[in-house]
């Protein structure tokens, strides 16, 4: 080894200079890859699970606001679920025009989240007595007999209470919302106006209370 006579540092010949060999680097890329694939599920399972708690909060949020809606107009207010298009909405009655009004901007599920069971078969406890989606909506409150296609409704008469379609207090307002794949939230309203958020487990009957 020679010695710089300046600063009397050692001087590497340059034929000596090693970097790092092919097989190194692929043996650093193998392990990257294999460390990638072991995360990469985790990361879209939580990505997944944070969509479909995020739209079941939205959907939450949004029934309670048609309560006070209700309330507040002293009237009828529904939250609408398009089952075909994914989407919900906030609709209160106008008795003058004999209409529903479209109150805000219609909310669209997440990518890859879709109302459905998720192959859950037994509603939260103390909710619904058979498991399924609200009624679908009428296109007129005092008409029973006329319903929209593909869609459930949550209505709230002027005093915050769910009613059916003979305007009686109902407990069987609920929407199902579903990742497809490990989730299923469940968005219950009492016939008090108690709205309640589940989780389950698709293909379980099982439910935690959010």
């Amino acid at each position: 080894m020679i010695e710089d006579s300046q600063n009397r540092q050692p001087i590497v010949p340059r034929g000596t200079q090693r970097g790092f060999s092919i097989v190194e680097i692929m043996m650093a890329a193998i392990i990257a890859g294999i460390l990638a694939a072991i995360a990469i599920p985790s990361v879209l399972t939580v990505l997944s699970n944070m969509r479909t708690l995020g739209d079941a909060r939205g959907l939450n949020d949004e029934i309670a606001l048609a309560k006070m809606r209700a309330a507040a107009n002293f009237t009828l207010a529904r939250v609408y679920a398009d089952l075909s298009s994914q989407t919900f909405h906030l609709e209160y009655w106008n008795k003058t025009g004999a209409t529903w009004v479209t109150e805000g901007g219609t909310q669209t599920l997440s990518s890859g989240v879709s109302y459905g069971l998720g192959g859950i078969s037994a509603p939260p406890p103390s909710s619904q007595t058979t498991i399924g989606q609200a009624p679908a909506c009428l296109q007129d409150p005092n008409d029973a007999t006329t319903t929209v296609a593909n869609t459930a409704c949550v209505v709230f008469n002027s005093r915050g209470i769910p009613m059916d379609y003979t305007q009686a207090p109902t407990s069987e307002d609920a929407f199902y919302i579903t990742d497809g794949k490990a989730l299923v939230f469940g968005l219950t309203v009492s016939a008090t106006g108690v709205i309640r958020t589940w989780q389950g487990a698709t293909n379980s009957t099982t439910w935690t209370r959010r």
